[in-house]
């Protein structure tokens, strides 16, 4: 079953969690220009240069190399995604379950939540196969992030 909302009213707009909708779509809409006037290989190249690549970011890790386009990866790669239903569902429950825990950790507090959630699972998934060639994208660490923290009895909504 696919949520459409929750039951939980906020005390402000959720500035930070609209933002980040608006970003990832932004972002996918230049995804699409891409593949319109490029073709997928102009999307495998810009995922190439901005999505999280194991294989280069265990090898920055390697040389110490901690401010490499590499490691900038594990940042932008949550900001990319892979098709429509990816980035649908994503957003669904970043609408869904993020303005809640913006609303309790507080819009910064929740920024900072946020991408350290999506930070880790790539981090998570480039110690699972550090030398995988295959490029990580997508918000789903970051938003899996979210739906613990907004579980009853779990996270910072205790």
């Amino acid at each position: 079953m696919i949520p459409l909302h929750d039951q939980n009213p906020t005390r402000r707009f959720p500035v930070v969690t609209v933002g980040l909708i608006a970003a990832c779509f932004a972002i996918f809409a230049y995804e699409l220009s891409l593949t319109v006037t490029g073709g997928d290989q102009a999307l495998e190249a810009f995922f190439s240069d901005w999505a999280a690549v194991p294989r280069r970011i265990s090898a920055a890790i390697a040389a110490g190399d901690w401010l490499s386009p590499a490691m900038l990866g594990v940042v932008t790669s949550i900001f990319l995604h892979g098709g429509w239903l990816h980035v649908l569902g994503n957003m669904l429950y970043l609408w869904i379950f993020g303005n809640n825990v913006e609303d309790r950790l507080g819009r910064i507090g929740f920024l900072i939540f946020y991408l350290v959630g999506g930070i880790t699972a790539a981090l998570t998934q480039v110690w699972i196969d550090p030398e995988s060639p295959v490029p990580l994208v997508g918000a789903s660490g970051a938003i899996a992030a979210a739906l613990g923290a907004f579980l009853p009895g779990s996270g910072p909504l205790r």
